[in-house]
């Protein structure tokens, strides 16, 4: 491929929202955190191997019945407020460094036994903590 030599017509899409196959006999709830398995479908984020989060789901995604990629599920990568863990809770010492995947509703400050990063921790509220999904 060469450089440009005159203007293009890019397609383009908001980076904040991206569309993912749902993995088969899976589903999503909305608000919950997203991660892509090994094959790139979207189940729902947890401590298991080989995950990658991508954000939280915008819609609920049923595809309990149908296989991978019947159903797409929209995710944002938005800054978002999910659940402190109990066992290993964040506070504001840990602003500006990861948090990890207790449970797709869940972050902590230990990576648990496979470290699945949710993403990086923005503050620590009464209410949970704030992450940003994009820095998973």
């Amino acid at each position: 491929m060469a450089a440009a030599t005159e203007d293009r017509d890019t397609a383009r899409r908001s980076g904040n929202i991206i569309p993912i196959d749902v993995a088969a006999a899976t589903t999503i709830y909305n608000g919950t955190l997203v991660a892509n398995d090994a094959s790139g479908n979207a189940v729902p984020a947890s401590d298991a191997a080989g995950l990658q989060v991508q954000g939280t789901a915008t819609e609920q995604a049923d595809n309990a019945t149908g296989v991978a990629g019947d159903i797409q599920v929209e995710v944002t990568r938005e800054p978002v407020l999910m659940d402190n863990s109990v066992t290993n809770a964040l506070d504001k010492s840990h602003v500006g460094t990861d948090c990890y995947v207790e449970d797709d509703q869940t972050v902590s400050s230990s990576g648990g036994t496979n470290s699945i990063v949710a993403g990086r921790v923005l503050e620590v509220t009464e209410d949970g903590v704030w992450i940003d999904p994009s820095r998973a």
